[in-house]
Formats: structure tokens, C-alpha cells, sequence
């Protein structure tokens, strides 16, 4: 396995003056550090973080080799490139230049991806962008020189911050992402756990079919039963009737509220169908709860 470079390592290979860097801050998945360079022509070690470079000063015509793939064009402020993490690449360019790196760490982007796509992530490639003009890039970047230059309170919360909407926009406009293939593809994924939570939450006192489940996650009824039994070892109806019985047992203990009116809120046809259910759960009656 190639050894891969940290980015503070980066001026062995490319030589120049750096005029900012983030490695003191305290900042976890993303850095960030500027540089003045001289015209160079310079191979690059494959690197342990995703870069995204900004163009601040200077233009010049710019060459980039990655995968045996010359690339050819002119960089000037305002304009950035992507670099994808692992690649080596080798790069010429002729007059002076500063830029802004922001380097973010893989289990940043997996970490986001897995969150976003709701799938375990086996790799994230960045697309081979040498030239490209992006505003919401160009912005996340400079917000994240600031915060450099200028650390304030709460400066690693609002990188790490920075750090994740740049994912996201990366994730959505210049990423391909390849899935691994494990069991989790047949569970609910958290973002669909916690709406389905949210729609039982705000509809107890209603009948809820498995229809309206299924359709709040976007899943046939056939799927969504199967990948409900393995994220939460039980069948709806059975997770719906211990739902009930858990809101109905907490109202039972808060308040003096008729146990028929709890019975209703909590989605029971009746009292005695509450009743019911609790003996078969919990070998007692609602009025015992109450005591």
C-alpha cells in the first residue's frame, strides 16, 4: 500500500511561502492553510485528505497530470480545482500564484455521505475538476480562510460546520460515491428511523396503517415490512401497540387524566382494547399503573 502524505507535508513536494495555516487551531476533518508559489513543476504524492484548491492571486496557465491524463488550462482568482484523496498527480504552472487549500478527511466525507445517502460508504471519488467557477465553493473556502486568520470562540465548531456544507456540495456536484455491500442495505436507514419517529410521535392518537408507514419512508409495503422487522426486531403493528402502551403508561403515572380519554389519545379503540393490551404486556391494568 502507497503511503500517503499528511497536508502539512505538501511543501516538501511543493515548495513555496505559506502565508496561513490552520494546524494549531484545534480543528478535527478540516485544515486549511495558503500558500505563494513561484512557478513550479512538481509530481505530488498521493494524499491522506480531499483538497480543494482556491485561486487568490496571479494567473497562469496550468497542466495537471492525473491517471496518466494530461489536463490543460488557465487558472485566475476566483477559479479552483479538486483534488481527490489517494491521487497522485503532477503539476506545472509558470508565474506566480496564491491560493487556498481546504483539505477535508475521508471519515468526514464517509461520515456525511453515510449520513446524507442513508448507506455505508466503501469510497468517494472527487471528480477531476483542474478548472471550475464555483461560488458556493469559493465562499465556503474564503469563510474557512477567515476563521484561519482570524480564530475566534468557538473556531473548531465553526470549521468542522464550514467543513460539512462544503461536503455536502461536493457530495452533491463533483463526487462519485461507491456503497459497500453489507447488511444494512436491508435496514431502515437513520434518516428514514427517525421520520418514521416523528410520524408515530405526532399521529399515536390516530389509527396508522402500514401504507401510511411505508409511504412516510418511500417504500413499498413488502419492503418496508422486511426492512422494519430488521432494524427494530419486531413487526410495525407490534412496535405501534408498544408505542401506545408506553405514551398511555407515562400519561397514566403524570396525571389524573380518565383512563378512557388516555385510552383515546393513545390510539386504543376503547378502554377495555387498553386494557387488554397492557395485561398481555404488562401483567397488569391500567388502574393498577395508577394505583
Amino acid at each position: 500500500m502507497v503511503d500517503l502524505i499528511e497536508p502539512e507535508e505538501l511543501p516538501i513536494w511543493v515548495p513555496g511561502e505559506v502565508l496561513t495555516a490552520s494546524d494549531d487551531l484545534g480543528w478535527l476533518d478540516v485544515g486549511q492553510r495558503s500558500y505563494r508559489y513561484s512557478g513550479l513543476d512538481v509530481p505530488i504524492p498521493p494524499m491522506n485528505h480531499y483538497m480543494i484548491v482556491r485561486y487568490f492571486e496571479g494567473q497562469t496557465p496550468m497542466d495537471r497530470l492525473v491517471e496518466s491524463r494530461w489536463k490543460r488550462t488557465t487558472c485566475v482568482p476566483g477559479h479552483i480545482s479538486l483534488l481527490n484523496r489517494a491521487q497522485p498527480s503532477h503539476w506545472h504552472w509558470t508565474q506566480r500564484i496564491n491560493v487556498s487549500h481546504v483539505y477535508l478527511s475521508e471519515s468526514l466525507m464517509s461520515r456525511v455521505a453515510q449520513d446524507v445517502l442513508g448507506r455505508s460508504i466503501s469510497e468517494i471519488c472527487l471528480h477531476d475538476v483542474l478548472n471550475a467557477e464555483d461560488p458556493i465553493i469559493t465562499s465556503i473556502s474564503d469563510a474557512i480562510l477567515g476563521e484561519t486568520r482570524n480564530s475566534a470562540i468557538g473556531g473548531p465548531t465553526y470549521a468542522e460546520a464550514l467543513g460539512l456544507q462544503l461536503s455536502i456540495h461536493l457530495l452533491r456536484n463533483y463526487a462519485d460515491v461507491k456503497f459497500k455491500e453489507t447488511v444494512s442495505q436491508s435496514r431502515l436507514s437513520r434518516h428514514q428511523r427517525c421520520a418514521l419517529t416523528e410520524y408515530i410521535h405526532g399521529n399515536l392518537q390516530h389509527q396508522i396503517s402500514i401504507e401510511q408507514l411505508s409511504a412516510v419512508v418511500g417504500l413499498g409495503v413488502w419492503t418496508f415490512c422486511r426492512r422494519f422487522k430488521e432494524s427494530y426486531g419486531m413487526t410495525p403493528c407490534a412496535y405501534l401497540l408498544e408505542k401506545r402502551i408506553e405514551q398511555a403508561r407515562m400519561m397514566l403515572l403524570d396525571g389524573s387524566k380518565p383512563i378512557k380519554a388516555i385510552a383515546s389519545e393513545c390510539g386504543f379503540s376503547d378502554q377495555a382494547h387498553m386494557t387488554r393490551a397492557f395485561r398481555r404486556k404488562l401483567n397488569l391494568t391500567p388502574g393498577q399503573i395508577r394505583g
